[in-house]
């Protein structure tokens, strides 16, 4: 994915040829703020969520610019990122218009402890800082790189598997809680035999488990192998796509390989890493830690001098895949130059300078998969497998 300056724009702002318009955007209505040449007034319209409708909207305020002999070279729209995702940006783009996507927490509010929050004091606020965006200046807002459909649909294979492990671990948890409450103990609810063994199960009263449970019981074990059949089907679907390797996912396909000859690096954890971030054109190392939120917040005021911890202000999946694999990376790669690294500094064997430590680590970790993909450059020390291509 193409990465393009998301702080500021770098295209000349013509504010007497440009039309520019704020989406406010809900369930039901989406209410359009606009900023229109040669017209005084600020146009403000609420329109069903519906893509053609707003086409027409903005047809008629570019008519309606002509009228006040304006010439309209450039068409801006832009909303806030949010559950409606990205197709609307695609769809004005393929239109000709101009369409951004602003990351919503880059947007600066009221501090007041009770700030009127309507959503037409919203549109305004984002044609606020839209037009400071547009005229290049730093610091009002940041846009979200808009990713095409097959980039996002390439992420869905490995968000799903992980919606799945969490269901699956809920029904493990909730069988468990149920045998629990009947003091029925050392009974794994993973096990497929557990599901042969409901009927000869006795609680400490000697009696069988009461009917109504037990029927709970069995719909949790059909529930959790159906979802243990869903993530098999994903994993193998895997496994097929990188066998076939496709001409449009051979980079895709080629970092994922290179990544999981890393010992200790599975499959699973290189897919994700590569679908998130590494297929990114991000700037430098820098900017890789601050996309997985890996890098701290300091908070400085006068003498004080303090870190609050990880700023967690990017991305979620990545900075936990990070952080396990880092622990895995001390059982897996004892001679590697980063574990050496960490071991030398947690030599004391404190508990709370491992745990700072480890994201650290994983911060290095990342960097250095990042170099690894772009470069080639093997981690210093690593083991890594050789590769089964060139065999």
């Amino acid at each position: 994915m193409q990465q393009p300056e998301i702080g500021r724009s770098t295209a000349t702002f013509v504010p007497e040829e440009t039309l520019v318009a704020v989406i406010e955007m809900s369930l039901s209505t989406w209410l359009v703020a606009g900023l229109v040449p040669g017209v005084d007034r600020r146009p403000l319209k609420k329109l069903s969520p519906d893509e053609n409708d707003l086409l027409l909207l903005l047809d008629g305020w570019r008519c309606e610019a002509i009228a006040a002999g304006r010439t309209i070279t450039r068409v801006v729209v832009a909303y806030e990122s949010g559950r409606d995702g990205f197709w609307l940006a695609r769809w004005l783009r393929t239109r000709g218009i101009e369409a951004q996507v602003i990351h919503a927490s880059s947007v600066a509010v009221s501090r007041d402890r009770r700030r009127a929050k309507t959503d037409r004091l919203d549109t305004t606020l984002l044609m606020r800082v839209l037009l400071g965006w547009l005229r290049g200046e730093a610091g009002h807002c940041s846009m979200v790189a808009v990713p095409g459909i097959d980039e996002e649909d390439a992420k869905r294979p490995t968000r799903e598997r992980e919606n799945l492990v969490a269901e699956r671990t809920r029904i493990v948890n909730r069988m468990k809680a149920t045998f629990a409450r009947l003091g029925i103990r050392n009974v794994n609810p993973a096990l497929r035999k557990t599901a042969e063994r409901l009927d000869k199960l006795r609680t400490p009263e000697g009696g069988m488990i009461p009917a109504n449970t037990l029927a709970e019981l069995r719909r949790d074990t059909a529930r959790l192998r159906m979802v243990e059949e869903q993530i098999a089907e994903i994993e193998r679907e895997r496994m097929d796509r990188i066998a076939q390797a496709a001409p449009q996912r051979s980079r895709a396909d080629g970092m994922l390989r290179m990544l999981s000859r890393v010992v200790g690096v599975g499959v699973e954890t290189a897919d994700l890493l590569v679908q998130e971030i590494l297929l990114r054109d991000l700037r430098d190392r820098r900017a890789v830690a601050r996309y997985a939120g890996l890098t701290g917040s300091p908070d400085e005021s006068g003498a004080r001098r303090r870190e609050r911890g990880l700023s967690r202000a990017g991305n979620a999946r990545v900075r936990k895949a990070m952080v396990q694999l880092a622990w895995r990376f001390l059982v897996f790669q004892k001679e590697s130059a980063l574990v050496k690294w960490y071991r030398e500094r947690t030599a004391d064997g404190r508990g709370r300078t491992r745990m700072a430590l480890i994201v650290a680590l994983a911060r290095k970790l990342l960097i250095a998969l990042w170099r690894m993909v772009k470069t080639g450059e093997v981690p210093q020390g690593a083991l890594v497998r050789p590769d089964p291509a060139a065999a």
